[in-house]
């Protein structure tokens, strides 16, 4: 299995899926797992990856991305710069010698960028989309107000979208996060690949012991990491298009901004007196304990939310667009709220933070939504499925 990160601590959905499936195959698969890492230091996290892997390799990528000989790749060859920050050094030879090495039985490589790591193989190559990276990039070049970098952008989401879809092509299977997604790859290349569908999950018996300490002011919770795109726009268009509106209607509600990885900007928020934001907390049921609603205004980008499961699974209702929810079976006012304006979602925030029936009703269908369909280890069922039938080729 290669990954574009260590799959720990859990800091990113892409870690909380990877490490799930990992804790939830090792009785049937032998794993060595590659992973990429930006520093030494996390290397002392082998030893929790190690209870899952038979061997864990790790493979050092440059720790600021903007290093002059990504930049260089990505102006003086074919591919765009998110493949280019995931080349390690020697990384594909490596990968070549443990293949030489060693008898596997498949290849299971996590996002497109991690393919050109792979060198022709013998043996069968699952590839997993956990999103459609050009479409999330595309919609941050489409909102960028710098017009003279404009081309440039539009010039790298071209060839992320050429790689992305030639490695859609190449791949033995292709696995997406939903039945949209699914449908979207299948409009874009035709039926070339095999594709199967495994969504993202959540582990039920974690997020169960989620302590309910709702503060007396209503309170609504953003979470997302601002590394990705998608999530960056999402919180800007919540503080500056949707919470004027709702604190127009409720001036004691508060906001809880929860993410990785916050930029300058989304730092800022916090001179709004109403708003918090907390870079990170050491446990995030606490941030799903400690708010009434759980909002998510996402517009862009394709792919499961983890924000969305999870905070279902703790009985924390929610309000999202249509893509927040889009692919995991939500039927709309039965297990959450759905709009896809900021006067929609404005609305529908404050019809759960003034009525508690409501609330109790979303909570209980959102938690018996994901108990049914969205344990890991139903999910883990379907990818083993996946691995058996792939491996015998």
């Amino acid at each position: 299995m290669l990954t574009p990160y260590l799959p720990y601590p859990l800091l990113s959905g892409g870690q909380i899926r990877t490490y799930n499936l990992l804790k939830n195959l090792k009785d049937k698969h032998e794993i060595t797992l590659y992973s990429l890492i930006k520093n030494d230091e996390e290397k002392k996290y082998i030893p929790e990856l190690k209870k899952f892997c038979k061997k864990v390799v790790l493979l050092k990528r440059t720790k600021n991305p903007w290093n002059l000989r990504n930049i260089f790749l990505a102006a003086f060859t074919t591919y765009p710069f998110l493949v280019t920050r995931n080349l390690p050094f020697s990384g594909k030879k490596q990968i070549e010698e443990e293949l030489q090495k060693e008898k596997f039985d498949l290849i299971h490589a996590e996002t497109f960028y991690m393919m050109p790591n792979i060198p022709q193989p013998q043996i069968p190559v699952l590839l997993v989309e956990q999103t459609i990276e050009y479409l999330g990039y595309q919609s941050y070049a489409k909102e960028t107000s710098f017009w003279p970098i404009k081309p440039l952008l539009y010039y790298d989401i071209a060839k992320i979208k050429y790689w992305e879809q030639y490695f859609w092509k190449t791949a033995d299977r292709l696995v997406a996060m939903s039945e949209e997604d699914k449908s979207f790859i299948k409009n874009e290349i035709g039926n070339i690949s095999e594709i199967d569908v495994v969504a993202n999950g959540v582990d039920m018996d974690f997020f169960e012991k989620t302590k309910k300490e709702q503060p007396k002011d209503p309170t609504v919770l953003f979470v997302g990491t601002f590394k990705w795109l998608p999530n960056v726009d999402a919180v800007t268009f919540l503080v500056e298009k949707i919470w004027p509106l709702i604190i127009a209607k409720l001036p004691k509600a508060k906001l809880h901004i929860v993410g990785f990885s916050p930029n300058k900007k989304i730092l800022s928020f916090e001179k709004i007196s109403s708003i918090t934001v907390s870079g990170g907390v050491k446990d995030i049921r606490q941030a799903y304990g400690s708010a009434h609603v759980l909002l998510a205004p996402v517009r862009s980008g394709k792919g499961t939310r983890y924000k969305v499961l999870e905070a279902m699974a703790t009985g924390l209702p929610v309000v999202g667009t249509s893509l927040s929810v889009e692919g995991l079976g939500i039927i709309k006012g039965q297990h959450a709220l759905v709009s896809d304006t900021a006067e929609g979602l404005a609305k529908k925030t404050l019809e759960i933070l003034q009525e508690q029936k409501l609330q109790k009703k979303l909570a209980e269908n959102g938690k018996r939504l994901v108990e049914k369909k969205y344990e890991w280890s139903v999910i883990s069922g379907e990818l083993d499925r996946i691995y058996q039938k792939l491996g015998r080729k």
